[in-house]
């Protein structure tokens, strides 16, 4: 199923929810929203479902205009964060119940039921009932009624914030997988770059109501268009300094100097931006050397997230190993200047 949406705006009162949005899903494929909470994921996937009308604009599918039309007669399945199953029906019945509306015979709707039950590892539980089931167990019943209906277009909410961390890195490889052949077109919400990048596909960056940047994920990674849409493809935070550029020379205002790529040093002298990844900031190592202060270390699993005062700005940098440190100890930091991305004074990429 194509979905395009066309100069779309959502208003609540005088409060807007969605900025006017223009947007062109991949048809067949993962389409990711990636941003923070109430960045407009959600409100975006309701629009699509047809739950909310939007206040400008249309919503079109397979290019019909279905903007009024009820969220019924849509061929649609959505899946939110917070579970929602038939208190008194099974599991077995939950997973079943769009085959049965549908109208398929017994022996189809056992065989899918199982299927996704044993995909989501729920086959031992299929005669209980949801309240006899952790909620990570829930929201895998939600996620597989909604998987085994079969709809053209799939809505996924952040479906697996609540599985605990071994069956959500599972899933994370199975649900690509699994929609590869069913010709639905999958957009998935997420506040996580690592999950948007691992699921692949296609991610639109969101910021305050805002689709920033749309197209190819390991694209928008490694070439974001905008500063807005780096930074809401990092976690940690990117590092950003502004940057002084004289001939082939870059400086950070007195801790660091590094020579610019050929094609930045055809650039106009003055002042740009910069941008680098938390784990291109390492803590030993060649490149370019950064005087700083720590402000704050953590450990996070193997890794240390250190926090440093570089030039009256704070830097993060996400380094493998614990590694131990005080508040206003001093430190050197390194970086490799081909890390680097460049963004002119309006935030936009300059693209080397």
């Amino acid at each position: 199923m194509s979905i395009e949406l066309r100069n779309v705006t959502l208003r609540v009162g005088a409060e807007p929810h969605i900025y006017e949005t223009s947007l062109t899903l991949k048809p067949g494929g993962f389409n990711i929203l990636l941003g923070t909470t109430l960045s407009g994921k959600t409100t975006l996937m309701r629009l699509m479902a047809g739950l909310e009308k939007p206040t400008t604009g249309e919503i079109r599918t397979n290019g019909t205009n279905v903007t009024g039309l009820a969220v019924q007669k849509r061929s649609v399945a959505m899946v939110y964060q917070s579970f929602i199953n038939y208190p008194s029906f099974s599991v077995f019945e939950n997973i079943a119940s769009p085959l049965k509306v549908a109208g398929l015979g017994k022996q189809e709707i056992n065989e899918k039921v199982h299927r996704f039950a044993d995909l989501l590892k729920l086959t031992p539980m299929l005669n209980r009932l949801p309240r006899e089931l952790s909620g990570g167990q829930q929201q895998r019943t939600a996620l597989a009624r909604a998987l085994v209906k079969g709809a053209e277009l799939v809505l996924l909410d952040e479906p697996l914030a609540n599985l605990d961390y071994k069956l959500r890195e599972e899933l994370r490889d199975e649900l690509p997988k699994l929609f590869e052949d069913t010709g639905s077109t999958v957009v998935y919400a997420t506040t996580e770059p690592l999950e948007a990048l691992m699921l692949g596909g296609h991610t639109a960056t969101l910021k305050e109501g805002r689709v920033v940047q749309f197209g190819k994920t390991a694209s928008i990674y490694r070439r974001p268009a905008t500063m807005e849409s780096a930074e809401v493809f990092s976690d940690p935070p990117i590092n950003t300094a502004v940057i002084s550029k004289s001939g082939d020379q870059v400086q950070l205002g007195s801790v660091a100097s590094w020579k610019v790529p050929r094609e930045l040093a055809e650039l106009p002298d003055g002042d740009y931006k910069v941008a680098l990844r938390p784990h291109h900031l390492l803590l030993d190592g060649g490149g370019v050397e950064v005087n700083g202060m720590v402000q704050i270390a953590e450990i996070s699993g193997s890794e240390s997230i250190i926090r440093i005062r570089v030039n009256g700005n704070v830097w993060v940098s996400q380094t493998q190993g614990i590694h131990s440190f005080v508040y206003g100890e001093k430190i050197r930091i390194y970086f490799d200047a081909g890390n680097c991305m460049y963004f002119d004074a309006d935030e936009n990429l300059i693209d080397l």
